[in-house]
């Protein structure tokens, strides 16, 4: 593979000149290619500035913030993608519960039609050269739950999480259950520990109405979800 790339090279330097006879033997391979795939994420971010990390957030701060992980993360990413269990997971999930805000109230469903605007929107908190302006937002930053869930059978959605068609019909929707879907929106690690899912409720992705408005979209039998 080397010797191919450096010949490559090679062919690239003379074709460029017109003139210049490079031996192959002399050209190097691109540092990139020596690289692991975690190293060059990190050369092109903090070195090679392929990321604006100056660039404001809407959440507060600037982009390079957000490229540093918490506690939890830190936790996950050394397991490598193995599941948590025993007392790394217990611990995980018990520290992901005491993040957890309920309504005060109790936690009750709002309005499903919200709710399927909220989770099949991606809108909020890009990075690029037009931020998302949440003002102009009807209903706020979404969800963007249609990205790992098949959601209803009139669009298409992800398949990095279980599908949630008849999410409602084949659950119901007593307390027990509003509260185990309030939780795993709200902070999925308090039940299932270094999951993919976004902490959307603790990190303020949504606000509590708006999971009241996604839970109604997932547990309101009228709800496309559950037809």
């Amino acid at each position: 593979m080397k010797a191919k790339l450096k010949t490559f090279a090679a062919t690239i330097a003379l074709l460029v000149s017109g003139v210049a006879v490079v031996n192959a033997d002399e050209v190097k391979p691109h540092k990139y290619t020596m690289m692991s795939p975690a190293e060059l994420a990190e050369y092109l971010i903090f070195v090679d500035k392929g990321y604006k990390l100056s660039q404001p957030v809407q959440e507060g701060g600037v982009a390079g913030q957000r490229m540093f992980q918490d506690d939890l993360q830190k936790t996950c990413s050394k397991l490598r993608g193995e599941r948590a269990t025993g007392d790394v997971a217990a611990k995980i999930s018990a520290a992901a519960r005491k993040t957890i805000k309920y309504p005060e109230g109790g936690i009750k469903l709002g309005d499903w039609r919200i709710g399927r605007e909220l989770a099949w929107s991606g809108f909020g908190y890009r990075v690029g050269h037009k931020n998302d302006n949440h003002s102009k937002a009807q209903y706020g930053p979404g969800g963007n739950c249609y990205n790992c869930h098949q959601l209803a059978d009139d669009r298409v959605g992800g398949t990095l999480g279980p599908s949630l068609l008849n999410y409602g019909k084949l659950r119901g929707n007593s307390e027990a259950i509003l509260k185990y879907t309030y939780e795993v929106i709200y902070n999925p690690h308090s039940v299932f520990a270094c999951t993919n899912m976004p902490r959307i409720g603790a990190k303020g992705i949504l606000t509590q109405e708006q999971i009241s408005h996604v839970m109604a979209y997932l547990l309101d039998p009228e709800s496309p979800v559950n037809k």
